[in-house]
């Protein structure tokens, strides 16, 4: 057992103790420093899915998971662009605090620049490092060398000499099988660790197994409608490779195991690509997306939760939480644990931001700008940089078809006083 791992089991002891003087009645083995498995999926409406109430798509292993999780189907995330939304999941940040706003520079500006970000920035594997976790990046990752991340271990090289963008060999994972992530689990030993599982799913190409293409369109007529649902089945089929994996190796316990999507995405039934209300907007189609905590070890409860708005700014904080993370820096979101108990959290608004596909000034993300929004309750408004605000009641409206604006210019004018107090470009 090596230092930092003693180190790390003397802080959660000294924690659990103060527990049981506070009357918890936490089992035993939440002393032990959980690992920690994000699933991230790419590219994947908030209604897709078996579990959402989706009426074709089937996802039997994610609707295992939700019931077997704190399931928040209300959750968001800040921007519905890739590399943006993922550096916030790893950061715990916003983007225009981790100052990754666009998927690429633009212009002729070398892409390398932008990667001083990700190293002024403390991340969730560079923190659980300095208490002796090993932590594996597969999937998704545009931030160069994983290492500049604080990964122990890596698929993706990131160099851009080599073709490296936004994961390249790492983007093998999922639909290549999973083998490097079992043998990651199977090598981790007594270590705990952190796993990063965002593969490049259900994201384009869509091209699925001929088993779940013939499946879908045997159901629609348009082969692009087909391709994305087969490629939402693909994705959770990869998941419950995985969490099988973990049940095996006797894990599930003491496995914090975070759900949630980078962005959505509505198939155009008639051509390839989204629709304008889901990726790369500021509609639910675009940030909404389910967020689950799943960690059984006494630690959280089963439940399902259809009104609290979460966040992906709130994923980091719980796994500092969780493992025994003690930092200074003050992070925007909230831990989840108490809420996952039965508890509520301490926020009725939450915030997001739009920016172009290409960052303009990879310094400034207020160049880049096109809309912030913010949802009070059920009321959201998206503030425009070119254009009028829109106000929808989602309680009512949750596809967001009836403007509002006009009619309440007072519940406008308030709302944009809450964006500029969160952030003024």
């Amino acid at each position: 057992m090596n230092l930092r791992y003693v180190l790390l089991l003397t802080t959660l002891l000294a924690g659990f103790a103060a527990s049981l003087t506070q009357g918890s009645t936490l089992a035993a083995d939440a002393v032990r420093p959980p690992n920690v498995v994000l699933l991230i999926s790419d590219d994947q409406a908030w209604t897709d899915y078996g579990f959402m109430g989706h009426k074709q798509i089937e996802t039997p292993h994610l609707d295992r998971l939700a019931k077997e999780s704190a399931l928040f189907t209300r959750g968001y995330v800040p921007s519905s662009l890739c590399r943006p939304s993922l550096m916030t999941m790893a950061t715990g940040l916003y983007p225009h605090q981790h100052k990754i706003a666009g998927n690429d520079p633009a212009g002729k500006v070398n892409r390398n620049l932008m990667l001083k970000h990700v190293q002024a920035v403390a991340t969730s594997p560079r923190e659980l490092g300095q208490l002796g976790y090993v932590s594996l990046q597969t999937g998704k990752w545009w931030e160069g060398a994983p290492s500049l991340g604080g990964f122990t271990q890596a698929m993706t090289h990131g160099d851009t000499t080599r073709g490296g963008r936004h994961g390249d060999v790492g983007l093998k994972i999922g639909r290549e099988g999973l083998k490097p992530v079992f043998d990651f689990i199977d090598k981790a030993g007594d270590d705990p660790f952190y796993l990063w599982y965002a593969p490049f799913l259900p994201h384009e190409p869509h091209n699925p197994p001929e088993r779940l293409l013939k499946k879908y369109q045997a159901q629609n007529d348009s082969i692009h409608i087909a391709k994305y649902y087969a490629m939402c089945e693909w994705f959770d089929e990869t998941c419950g490779q995985l969490l099988d994996h973990l049940d095996a190796k006797g894990l599930r316990e003491n496995t914090l195991v975070i759900y949630v999507c980078d962005n959505g995405w509505i198939q155009e039934p008639n051509k390839r690509g989204y629709t304008n209300r889901s990726k790369r907007s500021s509609y639910d189609g675009g940030v909404r997306t389910p967020i689950m905590v799943r960690w059984p070890a006494g630690q959280v409860k089963a439940f399902r939760d259809e009104q609290t708005l979460v966040d992906s700014i709130d994923i980091v904080p719980t796994i500092r939480e969780a493992c025994g993370v003690v930092a200074k820096d003050e992070l925007p979101g909230l831990s989840l644990l108490s809420l996952c108990r039965g508890g509520q959290l301490d926020r009725d608004t939450i915030y997001g931001e739009i920016f172009a596909h290409d960052q303009a000034d990879i310094d400034n993300p207020s160049a880049s700008l096109i809309s912030r929004w913010c949802i009070e309750k059920d009321l959201k408004l998206i503030d425009s940089v070119d254009g009028p605000p829109q106000l929808f009641n989602l309680a009512d409206d949750p596809f967001e078809q009836q403007d509002l604006a006009k009619d309440q210019p007072d519940t406008v004018a308030r709302l944009r006083k809450k964006l500029d107090a969160w952030w003024t470009p």
